[in-house]
């Protein structure tokens, strides 16, 4: 799996009620969540970001409340990915399990801007920036991980376990 698209750059701490709002927490409507995403770090993100996109922070993103409604809104968004310095420990673990690729690289965020165009290689562990030709890498996924990503999601995985034996 590869991922392209255009880098929107956050900063370091960005917690949970700024990827959605906890005034939007009434549904669980994942277009209504998509339509807020990031709205309180950025109130026009919605309307720049484009489907495949990828958001770029610094260290400590998801911390906060340990919604799941957070990376649901990002996927649902039409992001990528995510790729950060580190992750607040509850949204990496409710990403995986929404099928939501994230990637802890802080070389990465360090040499990309925002606007740059990346790539992202799962088989070679590397984050291509295609706007200035630089790589870097990233920890490798365990087994596990990359295929609850890889089915979508950690429900999607287990139905396709129960139905495989």
């Amino acid at each position: 799996m590869n991922y392209n698209g255009k880098c929107w750059k956050f900063g370091d701490n960005v917690d949970t009620d700024q990827i959605i709002p906890a005034r939007y927490l009434n549904t669980t409507d994942t277009k209504e969540l998509a339509a807020h995403c990031m709205e309180d770090a950025d109130p026009q993100f919605i309307k720049k970001a484009k489907p495949g996109d990828i958001i770029v922070a610094g260290s400590n993103f998801g911390c906060g409340s340990s919604r799941e409604h957070a990376p649901i809104a990002i996927k649902a968004a039409g992001i990528s990915c995510v790729i950060a310095k580190t992750f607040a420990r509850i949204f990496f673990r409710n990403a995986i399990n929404i099928g939501l690729p994230i990637f802890e690289s802080p070389e990465a965020v360090e040499g990309i801007s925002e606007g740059d165009k990346v790539k992202i290689d799962l088989n070679k562990s590397k984050i291509i920036n295609l706007t200035t030709g630089k790589q870097f890498p990233f920890e490798p996924f365990a087994k596990e991980m990359l295929e609850i990503i890889e089915a979508g999601g950690l429900m999607n995985f287990v139905t396709q376990k129960m139905r495989t034996g």
